[in-house]
């Protein structure tokens, strides 16, 4: 027989209740990771330890866990159990990790934000290349028609959590160090301002949406996580266009933080 659980972990079922058992139980599990009663990457209870609980079938408690799989609130584990899954260790923080500070220390953005989450920064994948710019990518440039192409993968200790594509007009990148592998300390923003493009500000668009099959094989991503999807664009001081970055971040990697100014 299961040992029992801890008392008040987990409540009953009502049986006066319209909800599907299966829902129920899911319900009560959210409640109790959300109050911290399961902790990040702690055990779930097994199969077998709900069934005696509820008294229902291992089918209704496997019902259960896919709605939390499908929330993207848990993992299973082959032969170990569900697991909760992490909170997102990246705080983005959308107005500071751009600040021309991080650029006079030689920090790209996304070295800014693995330095807050305290994490390893990794790009695994990167490619260069001139390409015909897309409609959307040449109407925010002013209408280019062809651009420099900047792919790149990041990995935070070891776990791809976001890709993005920059493209800037080639008649601002070709023959200069953003068109090289390694844009040198600061990044492509750091370049862009060495050539005279001192950056004025950014324009962000963020929607969250459900990944295609590609970037779940590209992050790897669980069951039911979603991703969030981030088109920036960047100004100059005398107000052109001069990169569009088109990111898709891991949803379960990342807390997305604004600042807004008072006035």
């Amino acid at each position: 027989m299961s040992p029992s659980l801890p008392s008040g972990l987990l409540g009953t079922l009502d049986p006066t209740s319209d909800r599907a058992v299966f829902r129920q139980i899911a319900d009560q599990l959210r409640e109790a990771i959300d109050r911290g009663r399961f902790s990040e990457g702690e055990k779930l209870p097994s199969e077998a330890e709900l069934v005696d609980h509820y008294g229902v079938s291992r089918m209704t408690v496997r019902n259960s866990f896919s709605i939390l799989q499908g929330e993207g609130l848990v993992h299973a584990e082959h032969g170990k159990g569900v697991f909760v899954r992490p909170r997102p260790p990246v705080r983005r923080l959308a107005s500071d990790r751009f600040a021309r500070r991080h650029r006079e220390q030689e920090k790209s953005a996304f070295v800014v934000e693995a330095d807050t989450a305290g994490g390893q920064l990794q790009v695994d994948s990167l490619e260069v290349k001139e390409v015909k710019a897309g409609p959307d990518i040449s109407a925010r440039l002013g209408s280019v028609r062809r651009v420099l192409s900047r792919y790149r993968r990041y990995l935070l200790d070891g776990r791809p959590v976001e890709f993005a594509t920059s493209y800037i007009p080639l008649d601002i990148a070709r023959g200069t160090q953003i068109a090289e592998p390694n844009p040198g300390p600061g990044g492509i923003y750091a370049r862009l301002e060495d050539l005279g493009h001192r950056l004025d500000h950014f324009d962000e668009e963020i929607r969250s949406r459900m990944p295609s099959p590609a970037e779940v094989k590209t992050l790897n991503l669980a069951v039911g996580v979603p991703v969030f999807h981030l088109v920036r664009t960047a100004y100059d001081t005398e107000g052109r266009a001069v990169e569009v970055c088109d990111t898709v971040m891991a949803a379960d990697a990342y807390v997305l933080a604004y600042q807004l100014p008072a006035t």
